[in-house]
């Protein structure tokens, strides 16, 4: 077994060597690479080095699966022994950017704006589901929930749903956190635009459309409505847009002396009036539009719906597209209290852990890959997919199609049956608890579907082509 050094020198040189490396820096279980020229990469020599499990190549990033804690060690020696200085991500992800088209760019900004918080909505999204338990029906007993019969639990239940519902009632306080920040302004001033737009003394978004009177402003003669965007996902990311170009603008005009007491006012104050006059009506009619376009298509077919979006899921990924659907779930979630292609999601891990179990139990006379399949398959069972996707299915092919398959599958019935997620929680097995309780039966029955197609078609795959 090759030590960390000699397998960080190893992986340098199937990459093309280290004149072959603009940036590189690593994240949880991946090292990721700025490639000069991809096309140098020994894709074959790579994945045989011990400690690699699979690598890949998305937003203009060559990324090699390594695993968690070991990468970090791999990454040191790395940095140490080849003189490659150690990079920012944000060093990686600007030398990777001049790879990109201008769809890969846009795709790639909504990435580095949603998933910086997807740990609070995934958090908010698991608290929610225990508050399902507790507080849903036919759970424990037959049409009562938990805490109508020991009510002393009911307290403990509200601050839980409290805890949970922080995340998804200051939303815009989070998207424009993080999207100032990608925009280049000042990540504070995006915290407060998102608040501002959720404000106390708005009209609530969620009860606009039951308002007898919709209080509005009257600047010279210029109505405006007085109206909130909680839950809502376009109006504050336009406006971060705005907000971080007005602030870059200002801070490049005015001497320093006087930028704290000009800049951020006036940042805030045009983008505050454009916002409530222009920003938010507009952007807030068209997520009103994509909303009930998503709805209306799931509506009137669901199963078709169930089969594109539970089968394409998994190729979504390879291409990074699949991180313009947050922006879609949050919307949905805002706007009719739920998301039916989170759950999909969730099937869809668990589908390709499944193929990968399959390739343990054919993996016989090759130690690493039976290791890497047993161990990949569990990662993806609890979330996590990449080691399984990139490391073993893909690799053979025929496992990743057996997966695709048995999502599709899984995913026409919980669309059929309306499963839906109060929020985007958990992936893998333990997903049901971020799904409504009154949905975990169909939801059971798609987990199990997404659990044995999978297995028994690469297993009748096998006979086919023989894995190596």
């Amino acid at each position: 077994m090759a030590t960390n050094k000699e397998s960080a020198e190893q992986i340098v040189e199937a990459i093309g060597g280290k004149d072959n490396i603009a940036a590189a820096t690593h994240c949880v279980t991946r090292l990721r690479f700025a490639l000069k020229d991809e096309r140098k990469v020994n894709k074959e020599k790579l994945e045989n080095i011990d400690i690699v499990k699979g690598s890949f190549s998305t937003n203009g990033q060559y990324q090699v699966v390594i695993g968690q804690g070991l990468v970090d060690k791999v990454y040191k020696e790395m940095t140490e022994a080849t003189g490659i200085g150690e990079s920012s991500k944000e060093d990686t992800k600007s030398a990777a950017a001049e790879n990109l088209n201008p769809l890969q760019r846009g795709i790639k900004t909504l990435a580095d704006i949603f998933i910086p918080i997807l740990p609070a909505i995934v958090t908010a999204g698991l608290l929610m589901g225990i508050n399902n338990i507790m507080t849903a029906p036919d759970i424990f007993f037959d049409d009562k929930s938990f805490v109508e019969v020991y009510t002393n639990w009911a307290d403990l239940a509200g601050i839980i749903n409290l805890i949970a519902n922080t995340a998804f009632v200051f939303l815009p306080g989070l998207i424009g956190w993080s999207a100032v920040n990608r925009f280049g302004g000042s990540p504070l001033l995006g915290i407060v635009l998102g608040l501002m737009l959720v404000h106390p003394d708005l009209l609530n978004a969620w009860g606009y459309g039951s308002a007898e009177e919709v209080p509005k402003w009257n600047l010279f003669g210029l109505e405006i409505e007085k109206v909130g965007y909680q839950g809502q996902v376009l109006p504050v990311l336009f406006a971060s847009y705005v907000l971080a170009k007005i602030e870059v603008f200002l801070r490049k005009r005015i001497p320093d002396a006087f930028q704290l007491l000009t800049v951020a006012p006036i940042a805030l104050l045009i983008t505050g009036f454009l916002s409530f006059i222009a920003i938010g009506p507009i952007t807030f009619t068209i997520g009103s539009w994509i909303t009930n376009g998503v709805v209306g298509i799931f509506d009137a077919v669901p199963a078709l719906g169930g089969l594109i979006y539970g089968g394409l899921y998994a190729p979504l990924v390879i291409t990074g597209m699949h991180h313009t659907f947050l922006a879609v779930d949050l919307q949905l979630i805002g706007s009719i209290g739920g998301t039916f292609l989170w759950p999909m999601v969730a099937l869809s891990n668990i589908a390709q852990g499944s193929a990968a179990f399959a390739m343990m139990l054919l993996s016989k006379g090759n130690e690493k890959l039976k290791g890497l399949a047993l161990t990949s398959s569990v990662s993806a069972w609890l979330g996590v997919t990449e080691p399984a996707m990139f490391g073993v299915n893909l690799r053979f092919k025929y496992p990743f199609f057996a997966a695709i398959i048995g999502s599709a599958i899984a995913g026409i019935f919980i669309t059929i049956n309306g499963v839906k997620a109060p929020s985007i929680g958990v992936g893998g097995l333990p997903a049901f608890f971020s799904i409504f309780a009154e949905n975990w039966g169909a939801f059971f029955i798609g987990m199990g579907i997404a659990l044995v197609v999978p297995f028994v078609l690469t297993l009748a795959f096998s006979k086919f082509k023989k894995a190596e």
